[in-house]
């Protein structure tokens, strides 16, 4: 099975105005467009692309190339349980490098572009520019993800107020959702807004990536066919109205005063 990189999983510092789907964003038809929007499309390329996620369980290696261990590995730990519970997917840290699929480095600015070279290849660099940190997600010929890599310039993310915002977004989009775009709010996927932890909206394409019938490598209207039903019944049963509730279960919320 021929393999693919994937290199578009940035998470930038510029801000300006947010042009949001033009639609309310509590409604399934809302939903649907934005999980389309973030799962299918690509930060660096205009094409339309199949649905990509992990089938086997991540195993998350922490490779801390600066100080602060302790707390860098708290930060990740929370957000992975939050993770797992939110998609119901198996997340694990890793106790070596070589029984992990996921390598997430915590290094130094003066450092990243070499690192980044080093573990996502020369082309990855280019995507640097206006960047805090990055990640790569390597897909099989049939949507499944089989590794990644996240890599973090903590003195880099400290300075532009970043740090938690690169944990939760590169670790949550190795998960399958790759694009980054102003028309989904309130989203950490949305570069132009000062947004570090996971927001309802974020939670629910989530839970639709990791629904059961929503399979690796399904076309866009496949997936459609499948979220319909689905959300509808969440509109019913309160799923989407309490999305906002719900997303503050994970420990970082309180962590950060919220």
């Amino acid at each position: 099975m021929k393999n693919r990189l994937l290199t578009a999983l940035a998470l930038c510092c510029l801000f300006s105005s947010v042009n949001t789907l033009a639609l309310d964003r509590k409604t399934p038809e809302y939903l649907q467009e934005a999980f389309i929007e973030v799962a299918m499309r690509n930060e660096y390329d205009s094409g339309k692309h199949q649905i990509r996620k992990w089938q086997q369980p991540l195993r998350i290696w922490l490779d801390h190339r600066v100080g602060d261990e302790q707390k860098h590995t708290r930060l990740a730990t929370m957000h992975i349980e939050h993770l797992a519970a939110i998609t119901g997917h198996e997340l694990q840290l890793a106790t070596s490098l070589n029984q992990s699929n996921v390598h997430l480095v915590f290094t130094r600015q003066s450092r990243w572009t070499q690192e980044v070279a080093d573990l996502l290849g020369a082309g990855a660099v280019k995507n640097l520019h206006s960047a805090v940190c990055i990640a790569s997600v390597k897909v099989n010929s049939v949507g499944e993800i089989m590794k990644a890599w996240v890599v973090i310039p903590v003195d880099q993310a400290q300075m532009h107020g970043k740090l938690v915002a690169c944990v939760v977004e590169e670790l949550t989009q190795i998960m399958g959702l790759p694009n980054d775009s102003d028309k989904v709010f309130p989203s950490i996927f949305n570069d132009k807004i000062p947004q570090n932890l996971l927001s309802g909206l974020d939670g629910l394409l989530l839970k639709m990536l990791y629904y059961s019938e929503v399979t690796p490598g399904m076309s866009e209207d496949k997936v459609k066919r499948v979220l319909t039903p689905l959300l509808d019944s969440w509109k019913k049963n309160g799923t989407i109205t309490n999305a906002d509730k719900e997303i503050r279960r994970g420990k970082l919320y309180p962590l950060l005063g919220y």
